[in-house]
């Protein structure tokens, strides 16, 4: 082909329109497209991560997780199926096709990463077990829970962390386990075990659902680590990269500074990282199979990290948590992207 010509047509591909740019047949992104919606998997009830409201209407940060994915693939964060899961049920539910992402307060591990088949694409929030104790009994500290019997939630990685705690000090102890996080709450609120285990951040969410809150103690020890994040399945890998950038964006948003405030004025910004970013400067949504406004469709509809976990988690929600280890690397934290570029 001429010099020219493959110039000018180097240059009307790049003038021309690149909506509803499809994935590679069969692919399951191909599928959301055709169906008109993500089917995302998460808590059925838990508040700051995924919490219906009186209207029906899910908030929380990992539903802002599938929100910020609808939203690249279809500018409109709106076209999400949520399916509330069971601890339990949940990775055969993902396994078996009947959720496309799983945004469940889900922790990344060896085993689930690799002989259940799932590919977890980042992590959302460091998290850490401990235990939550009623204050009349006058603990200060886990190891004081020898032969104590302990609440849990069925299918999650509590019951081996209150294993190996309990096995690594030399503790006897009982697990009583219940089918989900409610009815562990409900049981430990009754009496029916003297601790209850759960993720720290959980316990803390929790514990504000309880009669007396004031009561109650969440020991200081964190037992476990509990890296938490979304997953799909595995053999699709341009899904996989879709759902992992898609947070990716947002945490590098935040590390630039580029957030639902001030997302037009920033689309002025000289700034290659920004620019690259906000889809004005190459085309980094073609290998995602999207457009190359992906992530400014993710920020102008869902927001950055930082402002996902303020609004259902940090200073703007009734929870009030800290950020801790999820603020930025650059902040003391541990949330850290790889570049766009």
């Amino acid at each position: 082909m001429p010099l020219l010509v493959a110039m000018a047509s180097a240059a009307m591909a790049a003038l021309a329109p690149d909506e509803g740019r499809a994935a590679p047949a069969g692919g399951l992104l191909d599928k959301v497209r055709q169906r008109g919606s993500v089917i995302c998997g998460v808590a059925p009830s838990l508040a700051g991560f995924s919490l219906p409201d009186r209207q029906g209407r899910w908030t929380g940060l990992d539903v802002d997780l599938c929100r910020a994915v609808a939203a690249a693939i279809f500018d409109d964060p709106e076209k999400v199926t949520f399916v509330p899961l069971l601890s339990k049920d949940r990775f055969t539910a993902l396994q078996t096709g009947e959720v496309d992402l799983l945004s469940r307060t889900s922790t990344w591990s060896m085993a689930r990463d690799t002989a259940l088949g799932l590919n977890f694409t980042g992590i959302n929030f460091y998290g850490g077990e401990g235990f939550m104790v009623r204050g009349k009994l006058g603990l200060t500290s886990a190891r004081q829970l020898a032969g104590a019997s302990v609440c849990v939630e069925q299918g999650t990685t509590t019951e081996l962390n209150v294993a190996d705690f309990f096995r690594g000090h030399g503790l006897k102890y009982e697990i009583v386990a219940f089918k989900d996080s409610q009815e562990t709450l409900d049981a430990y609120a009754s009496g029916r075990c003297d601790a209850y285990a759960y993720d720290r951040a959980g316990l803390a969410i929790q514990r504000v659902g309880l009669a007396a809150p004031q009561e109650h103690v969440i020991l200081p020890e964190t037992i476990s680590k509990e890296p938490l994040g979304p997953a799909v399945r595995h053999g699709d890998d341009q899904w996989f990269d879709l759902v992992k950038w898609t947070l990716f964006a947002m945490v590098d948003a935040e590390e630039l500074g580029v957030g639902q405030g001030n997302l037009d004025s920033m689309r002025a910004s000289e700034r290659p990282d920004v620019r690259r970013l906000l889809g004005l400067e190459g085309d980094f949504g073609e290998p995602l199979g999207l457009n190359r406004d992906w992530a400014y469709r993710i920020l102008r509809h869902v927001g950055n990290y930082g402002e996902s976990f303020e609004r259902n988690l940090g200073r703007d929600s009734p929870l009030k948590i800290e950020r801790g280890q999820n603020a930025l690397w650059t902040r003391g934290g541990l949330q850290y992207a790889p570049p766009i570029r």
